[in-house]
């Protein structure tokens, strides 16, 4: 075995370890304890998902700034989507996001089909899912949404509410989407689907 390839086996041991820790410490407690679920938490290095001056974070309890306005979200609210979302390995699981990587990674996991679409591209043109997860929170909700989702979809996202994120699970039902706010979670505003400012004379 070559330095590169020992050091390479270092530092994957400690990846898993701090994986593992943050699954004992930001998500078994929280209440996140579907097999399942921590198992694709286990799979995915978190820090794969971020540039190489922000890794040493990865497993912080906390949001992660990447710049240009993208933030990968706690670990704590992706389990927290995962959960409402209950995805099955028959899903067909649509990620709408900025970054949406590392959801979308997760999902991966679980899920045999996943698309990840930036927030700001054409996720509206992007076919019809059993599952759409939103990996920011929209606060103006695009009736387009209810259109990617086959009827009896589900819907997980984060929503603005009077200026508090909170986790959301909606489901298509008659062709239109009814939506169930959850709680609060700490998820990123998504530019995309801030609403338009309303005037009044």
């Amino acid at each position: 075995m070559t330095v590169v390839e020992e050091r390479a086996n270092i530092a994957d041991a400690g990846s898993e370890a701090a994986r593992r820790a943050m699954i004992d410490s930001q998500l078994r407690v929280s209440g996140i304890n579907d097999p399942d679920i921590l198992a694709a938490f286990l799979a995915v290095p978190r820090e794969d998902f971020l540039p190489e001056a922000r890794r040493a974070v990865a497993y912080a309890d906390r949001a992660v700034a990447l710049g240009d306005g993208a933030v990968l979200s706690p670990a704590l609210t992706y389990g927290q989507m995962l959960i409402a979302a209950e995805p099955a390995a028959e899903d067909s699981v649509l990620v709408i996001g900025n970054p949406g990587g590392y959801l979308a990674a997760l999902a991966a996991q679980l899920a045999a089909k996943v698309t990840l679409v930036a927030a700001s591209g054409d996720w509206a043109g992007a076919g019809q899912h059993t599952l759409v997860l939103v990996d920011g929170a929209i606060e103006d909700m695009p009736a387009a949404l209810a259109h990617v989702l086959t009827e009896e979809g589900r819907l997980v996202t984060g929503v603005v509410e009077r200026g508090v994120t909170r986790l959301a699970l909606g489901r298509k039902v008659a062709g239109a989407l009814a939506l169930t706010v959850l709680a609060e979670a700490d998820f990123a505003a998504l530019a995309t689907f801030v609403a338009k400012p309303k005037w009044s004379f």
